[in-house]
């Protein structure tokens, strides 16, 4: 099995900084299934004034029909809702990114 490493940024609204970390402290159970069932793992997400950094492991054989399960399920539908609009996506991103998607530059196995 090969694991995908997988870090992005997006800039977090600053007046909805309390409101975005306590959704996140008690993240919604279907979600969790879902990003567990689409072979997410070792997620976190770090905070640095306004910028947020996330990182995974995607261990899975079909990365885009996992995104596609992610983004086709309804509890996750109702997440982002809520989770968008705190959200301001980096003007520099790639094409039908949300979070902007970083090059690895170095990993120490």
């Amino acid at each position: 099995m090969i694991t995908r490493r997988i870090a992005a940024v997006i800039r977090l609204d600053p007046d909805r900084i309390d409101e975005y970390e306590r959704y996140h402290r008690e993240v919604w159970p279907g979600v969790l299934r879902r990003l567990t069932a689409s072979h997410m793992s070792n997620y976190s997400i770090f905070r640095h004034g306004t910028t947020l950094f996330s990182y995974l492991e995607y261990t899975g054989d079909d990365y885009d029909a996992d995104m596609a399960a992610i983004a086709a399920d309804p509890e996750t539908q109702r997440w982002w809702e809520i989770m968008n609009p705190m959200q301001q996506p980096f003007a520099e991103r790639a094409e039908g990114e949300w979070w902007m998607t970083l090059p690895e530059v170095f990993h120490l196995d």
